[in-house]
């Protein structure tokens, strides 16, 4: 026998057929482990050090003041996370997505962080000594007073940076980088060989700290400003 349903009936499974699926939520109490889901969770002044979380999804996480040095961040997305004086040192980042963090005072030293996007990024102060940054993106990210101490940085780049005081003077090109529109007031590069940099222009040099050692691209001239005086902070 023919079974008839209602107009209402009808409606509610037609309405339940086009409802959209929802998504897992982030599971904020969940350990640290590959592909995990912690967007926008809390994860503040914690010890988490050589946690993994390759692959995982920490979109506005808030990691400030947690100790994560020694973990995998391996393709994960940090997009907007929070790493205000957080350590990163000795991870490895490898594609990882911090675009648009905040990471003041932060310490990604000696950090694996290839192929990297900090595009956007608020960097200031941040330590990046002995960092593996090659083809790393910091386009329009704010990186005054940021340390590169022998950090390499062979084809990164530093567009529409704000590079206001930082120090390059030791970092490691091995090939180019772009500096297209970076600002470089005080900016160290003394003693950097800049010959293959693209994107630099001589307004630039005129603000930047540099040395008879420095290597300019061809056409720019060293400044009679050069070298300038010792810094105190």
């Amino acid at each position: 026998m023919a079974m008839h349903r209602s107009p209402l009936g009808l409606l509610a499974l037609i309405l339940l057929a086009s409802a959209p699926i929802s998504t897992r939520a982030a599971d904020c109490s969940s350990t640290a482990s590959p592909k995990l889901d912690w967007q926008e969770c809390t994860k503040k002044n914690l010890m988490l050090q050589g946690s993994d979380l390759q692959g995982a999804n920490l979109f506005s996480t808030d990691f400030s003041l947690t100790d994560l040095s020694g973990s995998n961040f391996k393709s994960a997305n940090l997009e907007k996370a929070s790493l205000v004086r957080a350590s990163l040192e000795g991870s490895h980042a490898e594609g990882a997505n911090f675009a648009k963090v905040e990471a003041y005072r932060a310490s990604f030293a000696n950090i694996a962080a290839e192929g990297a996007s900090f595009a956007g990024a608020e960097l200031q102060r941040a330590n990046f000594a002995g960092a593996r940054l090659s083809d790393a993106s910091f386009e329009k990210a704010e990186l005054g007073r940021a340390d590169f101490d022998k950090a390499v940085l062979t084809g990164v780049k530093f567009s529409f940076a704000n590079l206001s005081r930082a120090d390059l003077s030791s970092a490691v090109f091995e090939g180019p980088a772009t500096f297209e529109r970076a600002f470089m007031f005080l900016t160290r590069i003394e003693g950097l060989d800049l010959s293959a940099a693209a994107g630099l222009e001589q307004a630039q040099i005129d603000l930047a700290c540099g040395d008879a050692s420095t290597k300019l691209p061809s056409g720019l001239s060293t400044p009679a400003t050069w070298p300038c005086p010792a810094e105190h902070e």
